[in-house]
């Protein structure tokens, strides 16, 4: 039986349960319980996972292998399992598992940035998984049938994990062995495997329409499936008119699993899965009680929900996003959906931040064209005013927006997830010391509006009684600025045609235009300050070979 696509080399059953006996042969002897798994290849994954259970252990699975964020967990777990440490394992030819049986409630620890961003952890039980794993294939096996599913996003959430891993692995079909992040490389495993299912974010897939090669993607993979929040109805039309249907869209969470799905093609309404039960709160929170919970109890989430005469329902925002601010109650939701109807806007994600004094809104607007190209116009202020004026039709001045900041794409993360606490950082300085005010292309140029604090550190003792920003700051952020889209621009050769035009004082607002020249290997940067020129320059690279 097929486990998974390895390049062009077909990896089955019995290589899989010869590496699960490899890993119970290292970690069985192991001090230790609880088993963080941090492993960036699906099959050693879910080799691993399976040889934890198999060895009476509890696998931990952290969303993310960094340092910082493993040092978070603090003593979550007691056992870290790397790439590096599988690297140095002892291969334990010829181990064998032998009559080792797994307890259907074996336990399983995720960790999500729950809305705070710091970690949570969410407990279940195997048997949960093989319950949600069961609903998919009765849902959706007859239109995947042998398909290889590829993926775009990571095993370590539960989206990944089970619709990349555990339900192919239950189903008997093949998985792939690396991410498809771009549509030529899921092209390649397209031309390799043939019939494909592909699990991805709507994120990616609304990047994926933009990008070369979408509409020469053959075979056309059976089914698309998306998750992490909902996909742009531009998107599910892209998609419907190129392959026949829109991308089958799954809303859930970690705690609860699977709980229903839509074709936006079809309907913006979403209908439950096989086996779930809906219901509506008194303060209209959705209710659910399905196999996925782990119990018979009915579970109340956060979102606010209104159900039509045929049983589905649609999102009417998070509850626990309403905000009171000066004594008004504002939902956020709301904020961002109004924003959302301007021709400036794309999309918007509204925050609550701290004040000396009191509470105040801030929005993070992704800019569509034509709001770049009256940003680089008219100007930041001019277009938060525009805004305001929008808002103002459909709430109290009171809660209008204080604080804005645009870019050209929302920063959501691998899930397609957008934590506050990621919307909050766009209000506060970067490492590298400025704040970013706005960010956006117009004419194939890069534009950043910065504010230098007066606070930065770079200010002290340069000069005592007349504090200037130093030159080779603006130059580092015009590198670190133009990496973030072009990361060979990091290969610095040399700094070409310098010129420092105008001293740059304690709370100035720069103007940055970054221009790259990516077969010559240079790029242009330019500040301005006011109506005048601060600094310029070319940063030459050396090219990838």
């Amino acid at each position: 039986m097929p486990v998974c696509i390895d390049q062009a080399s077909m990896v089955d059953f019995g290589a899989f349960k010869a590496r699960v006996a490899a890993f119970v042969c290292w970690l069985e002897p192991s001090a230790g319980r609880r088993v963080a798994v941090c492993l960036d290849d699906p099959f050693d994954f879910a080799c691993a996972l399976f040889a934890v259970l198999a060895c009476g252990k509890e696998p931990v699975i952290p969303s993310t292998a960094t340092p910082a964020y493993l040092a978070m967990l603090g003593d979550c777990y007691d056992i870290l399992l790397t790439a590096e440490k599988v690297g140095e394992m002892d291969p334990c030819v010829g181990a064998d598992l032998g009559e080792r049986r797994i307890a259907a409630d074996a336990p399983l620890t995720l960790y999500t940035s729950g809305s705070s961003g710091s970690p949570k952890a969410v407990h279940k039980t195997l048997a949960q998984f093989d319950a949600e794993v069961r609903t998919l294939e009765t849902q959706w096996g007859h239109i995947l049938a042998d398909a290889t599913v590829l993926a775009s996003v990571p095993h370590r959430h539960i989206y990944g994990l089970l619709f990349s891993v555990f339900w192919p692995l239950a189903a008997g079909r093949s998985f792939n062995r690396h991410h498809c992040a771009e549509p030529l490389q899921l092209q390649a495993r397209l031309s390799q495997v043939g019939v494909a299912a592909v699990v991805s974010s709507p994120a990616q897939l609304a990047r994926w329409v933009e990008m070369p090669g979408f509409d020469a993607l053959a075979p056309a993979p059976c089914a698309f499936f998306s998750s992490g929040g909902p996909l742009g109805e531009d998107t599910a039309i892209a998609y419907a008119q190129r392959f026949g249907s829109a991308p089958i869209e799954i809303y859930g969470s970690t705690e609860t699993g699977g709980i229903a799905w839509r074709r936006g093609d079809r309907s913006d309404a979403w209908q439950p899965v096989a086996g779930a039960q809906l219901r509506c709160d008194a303060d209209g929170a959705l209710m659910v009680r399905s196999p996925h919970l782990g119990h018979d109890r009915w579970h109340r989430t956060d979102d606010a929900v209104s159900f039509d005469e045929a049983g589905r329902f649609r999102l009417a925002g998070r509850l626990d996003r309403v905000a009171k601010l000066d004594g008004k109650r504002v939902s956020l939701p709301e904020i961002e959906r109004y924003l959302a109807r301007h021709p400036y806007v794309t999309q918007a994600a509204a925050v609550v931040l701290a004040g000396a004094a009191r509470e105040r809104l801030g929005v993070l607007v992704a800019l569509s064209g034509e709001g770049s190209a009256a940003l680089a116009e008219r100007g930041r202020v001019a277009l938060a005013k525009s805004l305001r004026a929008h808002l103002s039709e459909f709430v109290d001045a009171v809660v209008l927006p204080r604080r804005w900041r645009f870019c050209t794409a929302l920063p959501f993360d691998a899930r397609g997830k957008l934590p506050a606490a990621t919307v909050a950082a766009a209000f506060q300085a970067r490492e590298q010391g400025m704040e970013v005010l706005a960010q956006f292309v117009h004419e194939e140029v890069l534009h950043y509006e910065l504010r230098v604090p007066p606070t930065l550190v770079h200010f002290a003792g340069h000069f005592p009684g007349l504090p200037i920003l130093p030159g080779v700051v603006q130059i580092d952020w015009a590198i670190g600025l133009g990496a973030d889209h072009w990361p060979e621009v990091r290969s610095i050769a040399a700094i070409e045609r310098l010129k420092f035009m105008a001293p740059v004082p304690p709370g100035a607002i720069l103007h940055l235009t970054l221009s790259n020249d990516a077969g010559r290997g240079k790029m242009r940067f330019a500040f301005r300050l006011g109506e005048r020129d601060s600094a310029s320059g070319v940063v030459a690279y050396r090219r990838a070979a």
